[in-house]
């Protein structure tokens, strides 16, 4: 009996790391705990693990730069490999303003996961009520107004700039202030350090639901289901900005583990559990796979690059 219990749990061992696509890997979040990358990587790493598509996942925080940092540590470091590193469209931007020696194709785009449409919050007890009263304080003198965000030329900059362009402000006058994402924005807005902050919903969400944050407006086309914010769009102002998020592969990743890592995300997606996180959090699926992603991710830079030009805040 005992040695038929022993080769019944070799079976199952064996079962189970047949049916896991991957084995060990590490996650690459260029941005501190708690910001969008973070929760992303975060996300796939417990998903992947609980529908047992993976063993063994580690994701590590590489802040600064707007994520250039963190993306040139993994350009340098994986050559190969099945690891990734979590992207969006704030580190597109930060490589063109950032001008950045290292830039997105020296790796292999794997997929493009989810978007979240950004908001602008405010301290319980500042005298900015709504996108109205933002764009009064703005047009009275901008200097006063301290604009937090996540890296230049990234998504919470792009959203600012397109919220001043969209009352006609002067956006040269724009006083934006770089700060990490996550539990350092969250700070200095509560702490009445900056103005504003800006980011994805989520990032705010507690916040904002404990009273101690009032999100001014989000940049949605319509209203979000089970999110009491409403659109830039409905108080006048034409802003519609999503920020996507997905992950790089290594440059020299093999087909064989470029199909692993394909079917691994793919079935993931495709799960009850990914979904609810999705409706939890707010989150658009917007998920593509590897053959289509680097079309996409090409499209994206010629895009934002003419988006910062537009707003001027590069030549």
């Amino acid at each position: 009996m005992k040695r038929f219990l022993a080769a019944l749990t070799l079976v199952c061992a064996a079962a189970a790391a047949q049916a896991a696509e991957l084995t060990s890997l590490e996650i690459i979040a260029p941005a501190g705990p708690g910001g969008g990358y973070d929760q992303l990587a975060r996300a796939a790493q417990s998903t992947l693990m609980e529908e047992r598509l993976a063993t063994s996942i580690v994701v590590s925080n590489r802040p600064g730069a707007g994520g250039t940092l963190g993306l040139a540590e993994f350009v340098n470091k994986n050559k190969a490999g099945v690891n990734l590193i979590a992207t969006g469209i704030g580190m597109v931007g930060s490589i063109v303003t950032s001008k950045s020696p290292v830039r997105m194709d020296q790796t292999r785009p794997l997929a493009l996961m989810t978007g979240e449409y950004l908001t602008i919050v405010v301290a319980k007890n500042s005298p900015i009520k709504n996108m109205a009263d933002f764009a009064e304080a703005y047009k009275k003198n901008p200097a006063t107004l301290s604009l937090g965000g996540f890296a230049a030329g990234g998504s919470d900059h792009l959203l600012y700039g397109s919220v001043v362009q969209s009352f006609n402000g002067d956006i040269s006058k724009m006083n934006y202030v770089v700060m990490g994402a996550g539990g350092e924005m969250l700070a200095q807005v509560m702490g009445g350090n900056i103005s504003t902050g800006a980011g994805g919903y989520n990032e705010f969400a507690g916040q904002i639901k404990s009273g101690t944050l009032r999100a001014i407006g989000i940049a949605a086309p319509a209203r979000l289901p089970g999110i009491d914010v409403p659109t830039m769009k409905e108080q006048g102002f034409d802003v519609d900005l999503v920020n996507w998020r997905g992950f790089l592969a290594p440059a020299g990743i093999s087909d064989t583990d470029r199909v692993r890592l394909d079917k691994a995300l793919g079935e993931m997606v495709k799960s009850e559990r990914w979904q609810k996180l999705l409706a939890d959090r707010g989150w658009v699926d917007l998920y593509m796979p590897s053959d289509t992603f680097a079309d996409f991710l090409a499209n994206e830079d010629r895009k934002v690059t003419g988006t910062l030009k537009s707003l001027k805040l590069i030549d």
